[in-house]
């Protein structure tokens, strides 16, 4: 055994986090072993207070304090405008760029048969939903222009375009295989404007 137990445990659970391989494990774990012990447990109450006390919008499945996030609760926002994101971040993404006043839906994934992600493990059952219950006149997909954003992004237009419902896609100005948060915020202000109907 190269590392005492307890230290494994941590490297291990570290290695759980995304973008965390092994070596960025171990060097986690040693910087947390090193800091004081008021900073190790300020992290660890913050995880326990964001788990205890965060869920999701009980209408468009952002992450939320409250029953209801307060996009959804801003009488300012243009209620008939709805984006598809495929993450909590890719609000955040188009919220910094201050141009789009409109409403959002979370789908906590994107469609990958390859990792066994179908349409039952999304969000998209809600977003049915609200479409039924809420006057949604345009649905503007912006998932990530990857291989999963785009066949996201074509499910959902086959799946909206029936009952009605102007479904449009960010333009690409997206490099392809580039992810919401990542991109600039005039990139994200072109890609929104120059959106295309599906």
């Amino acid at each position: 055994m190269l590392f005492a137990k307890p230290l494994a445990e941590l490297i291990a659970e570290l290695e759980k986090l995304p973008g965390v391989g092994p070596k960025s494990a171990q060097r986690l774990a040693y910087h947390l072993l090193r800091v004081p012990d008021h900073e190790a447990k300020r992290l660890a109450d913050a995880v326990v207070a964001a788990k205890e006390k965060l869920k999701f919008c009980a209408r468009c499945q952002n992450i939320s304090e409250n029953e209801e996030c307060e996009i959804c609760r801003d009488i300012r926002r243009n209620k008939t405008l709805l984006c598809v994101v495929g993450e909590p971040r890719d609000i955040v993404a188009i919220e910094r760029i201050n141009d789009y006043h409109g409403l959002y839906h979370v789908l906590h994934g994107l469609l990958s048969p390859i990792d066994g992600i179908a349409p039952e493990n999304l969000r998209i059952r809600e977003l049915l939903v609200r479409l039924q219950s809420e006057p949604i006149d345009e649905v503007i997909v912006a998932t990530n222009p990857t291989i999963e954003g785009d066949s996201t992004a074509l499910y959902l237009a086959k799946l909206l375009k029936p009952a009605g419902i102007k479904v449009t896609r960010i333009a690409q100005g997206m490099a392809v295989g580039g992810e919401l948060d990542y991109a600039d915020s005039a990139t994200l202000i072109s890609a929104l404007e120059f959106r295309r109907e599906m």
